[in-house]
């Protein structure tokens, strides 16, 4: 991620922006900005026993730029969130939905964008469940 900031701070151009992006992206049109192993937390107080947990911040930066041009508070809420964790019933995928956070500021063309990112995002969710 280090690296990639830094480029990101060479770009000179929205273009020079974009290529830095899309070299940096997943198939998926994702990036992991981080991961965080709950699971790994949970086991230490249960003798290395427990679910397995794992708290990932995801995003593409061209789309998060689109959703703050439009309302800058989806700064707060861009990149998503995705959780894997293990259950009793199985493994659950969780998610953050960036329609549903910023319906409330009733901008259509920002809603437009996070319907395109939320089914982006389902489509890597079930994806991965398959």
């Amino acid at each position: 991620m280090r690296e990639f900031f830094a480029q990101i701070a060479t770009a000179n151009t929205g273009d020079d922006l974009e290529a830095i992006v899309q070299k940096a992206l997943g198939k998926s049109g994702f990036m992991e900005f981080a991961r965080f192993d709950l699971g790994a937390v949970l086991k230490k107080e249960a003798n290395g026993q427990g679910p397995n947990s794992l708290h990932m911040v995801i995003g593409n930066p061209l789309i998060m730029k689109e959703l703050v041009k439009r309302v800058p508070d989806a700064g707060s809420y861009a990149p998503v969130t995705l959780l894997i964790d293990e259950r009793p019933d199985g493994v659950h995928l969780s998610y953050t939905s960036m329609t549903s956070l910023l319906a409330a500021y009733g901008n259509d063309d920002a809603l437009k964008v996070a319907r395109d990112l939320d089914s982006k995002l389902e489509r890597l969710i079930a994806e991965a469940a398959s």
